[in-house]
């Protein structure tokens, strides 16, 4: 929704900074959008760069399965879910810790996905603010997290939103890129 009478190229800007998003723990009763809404990303991801990793639907068991080993967050606009993202201090089995700096207390970044007809909105930059509050306080010392290394991975995106590149793997058949945020934590 634009400020009344907004018709400037520089509208789409404004609202964005005034854009607001909460990031919550996701509740069971979100599995079926949060599976919706991962199906999607996967969807649109395979139309545009083709078949991969990213390909693969979403289920209600797998969903269940990352809120067990994680928290879920969601972001909704009115009740519509927009975004998610899982948090953990366990290990996903693709991060190789030797590409990291030392770390007493990193959580992992897995699962982002926001709604495809809102994407390039910043929406995912405001999620991983939020992600960067929640973190530090956890407490957390560093986000950790992997993109899959080719077009379709994200990644560009999570260089603009402060993480570094921290190294280049293959698992599984599957070329990845590693990326750190470190934290200040204060005492």
């Amino acid at each position: 929704m634009r400020p009344s009478g907004c018709t400037f190229k520089g509208c789409a800007a404004l609202e964005r900074q005034t854009m607001r998003i909460v990031l919550q723990p996701a509740i069971p009763a979100d599995v079926t959008d949060l599976v919706s809404l991962r199906t999607a990303v996967a969807q649109k991801l395979t139309a545009r760069y083709g078949k991969g990793h990213w390909s693969s639907c979403s289920t209600e068991r797998g969903v269940l399965f990352t809120m067990k080993i994680s928290t879920v967050f969601v972001a909704r606009d009115s009740d519509k879910l927009i975004a998610t993202l899982a948090l953990s201090t366990r290990k996903p089995w693709a991060i190789d810790r030797k590409y990291f700096a030392a770390s007493k207390k990193p959580l992992y970044l897995t699962a982002m996905a926001v709604d495809p007809d809102l994407q390039r909105q910043g929406i995912g930059r405001l999620c991983i603010e939020q992600t960067r509050q929640i973190a530090m306080g956890w407490p957390s010392d560093a986000i950790r997290l992997d993109a899959y290394d080719a077009e379709a991975g994200a990644g560009s995106f999570y260089e603009k939103c402060g993480f570094r590149e921290v190294g280049r793997a293959t698992y599984r058949a599957v070329p990845l890129i590693y990326f750190e945020m470190l934290l200040q934590v204060t005492p």
